[in-house]
């Protein structure tokens, strides 16, 4: 053995750790900021750092992110995906696109790389092809994240994968909280952890990253 079990070390220190681990870029901090001045809350670093390695772990050319902000999430995709592929954002905020597209330019992502779509996420993904992309992140309407998985599954190449942001938040961890948005986020965990469909791993990054791979059909 290499440790005791009192050796383990403070969660609080830890989490800080990880999420200290990867620094961001000078873009990434202006993007954070314009974001804290709207009121915003995007992923952590950590957070973002594990979705850059979901889109380069599966060296994604297409990756649909629902809930653009000003795109803190997005830029973090964007590094980890293939020099080619396309990000398809939707948010139901003009001018917070409007932001995020000028921290994608500032980044270095021109138009080619990106397709905003400006809109309610549950009246835009039905128009989006079955089977035609290799990521789906979520990260809005915590009582509608149920609904979201749905499309996402439907989205999803096989070997595709679905991340899901701020499935641990307070309420989930307290078991006598019954608000709306907490029993959808327990929803979808228990979906993602009882559908054969998906190969699920829940994270402790940010306010909780839950991913999970879609099977490849057998022949």
């Amino acid at each position: 053995m290499t440790g005791r079990p009192d050796s383990a070390p403070d969660p609080w220190a830890l989490r800080e750790h990880v999420e200290g681990y990867l620094t961001e870029d000078d873009v990434l901090v202006a993007t954070r900021a314009s974001a804290a001045r709207r009121g915003g809350a995007p992923v952590g670093p950590g957070a973002g750092a594990g979705l850059r390695f979901l889109a380069a772990s599966t060296a994604a050319r297409a990756v649909v992110e629902i809930g653009t902000g000003v795109g803190v999430s997005g830029l973090w995709l964007l590094r980890g995906m293939a020099p080619d592929g396309v990000l398809t954002s939707i948010d139901i905020d003009p001018e917070c696109q409007r932001a995020a597209r000028q921290a994608f330019t500032a980044a270095g992502y021109g138009p080619s790389r990106l397709r905003l779509i400006n809109g309610l996420g549950l009246e835009v993904l039905p128009r989006l092809t079955d089977g035609a992309y290799d990521l789906v992140f979520v990260d809005a309407g915590t009582a509608d994240q149920p609904r979201y998985l749905d499309e996402a599954v439907r989205l999803l190449r096989g070997g595709g994968i679905v991340a899901l942001h701020g499935v641990l938040t307070a309420g989930v961890l307290e078991p006598d909280a019954t608000d709306a948005a907490t029993v959808a986020l327990r929803e979808v965990a228990r979906q993602v952890r009882d559908d054969d469909r998906l190969v699920p791993v829940l994270l402790p990054l940010g306010a909780g990253l839950l991913a999970a791979v879609k099977a490849t059909p057998h022949a």
